[in-house]
């Protein structure tokens, strides 16, 4: 695979805003996609949440919560350095999970499928609505699109992915939008802590729908954001 850096992704600077989490682009300052993705969770799904902590114990959901973030992060820097060139693949002694989940979606969802590079946690912006940070932009199986990496505790259904697609359209809309492209395929790419991978490609009637449904969610946060001032 090939580093092509035809787009020139602007510089950002996360930070948050009233709690929340914004991205500071171009003099903008605008919500990240998983700020708005959470301020308008269905609230089913928060009493779910909800109803999860209760059981457990708040301790041990906090514990939990912690170390997934923490695989999270280290999962995503292993693949980022090798996507630019700076990781040793043959670094002895490396046992780490997150190391050993990386490497199962290096193995079988990147070496051969991916041909073309055109970015790597690249801040992706729609004027006056949203930004965030898409983890791979590149050619996928021949075509443009737009990847996220996920690690999971368990193997996923198509099903449970609703909010990771909606993630994928608003960075697709945010990268044809700025940048003049057709990006119409995304693509998630997930290891299991016991090294299961998967992998979930969705064109582009599916990614229309998705567009749909997070720009809805974008007006629902902006009258959100006026009716709590």
């Amino acid at each position: 695979m090939k580093l092509n850096q035809k787009f020139n992704y602007p510089k950002s600077i996360r930070a948050y805003l009233n709690g929340q989490r914004i991205y500071d682009v171009n003099s903008e300052k605008l919500p990240s996609v998983t700020t708005i993705l959470s301020a308008t969770q269905d609230p089913e799904k928060k009493e779910s949440l909800l109803r999860w902590r209760a059981k457990i114990g708040a301790k041990n959901a906090e514990k939990i919560t912690r170390e997934a973030t923490n695989r999270g992060s280290a999962f995503h820097d292993i693949l980022e350095k090798y996507l630019l060139g700076k990781l040793n693949l043959d670094l002895l002694g490396d046992n780490t999970l997150e190391r050993q989940m990386a490497d199962q979606i290096i193995e079988n969802g990147l070496k051969n499928q991916v041909s073309e590079i055109w970015g790597v946690e690249a801040c992706l912006f729609y004027p006056k609505k949203y930004a965030g940070a898409s983890d791979l932009i590149a050619i996928y199986n021949g075509k443009p699109s737009i990847i996220d990496f996920k690690n999971s505790t368990q193997l996923r259904k198509d099903e449970w992915n609703f909010e990771y697609y909606l993630q994928l359209s608003a960075y697709q809309m945010a990268h044809n939008k700025v940048y003049g492209t057709d990006i119409n395929q995304g693509v998630i790419l997930v290891c299991t802590k016991d090294l299961m991978f998967q992998s979930f490609v969705i064109d582009s009637e599916r990614l229309k729908n998705y567009q749909e449904i997070f720009l809805r969610k974008v007006d629902e946060y902006y009258k959100m954001q006026l009716n709590n001032n």
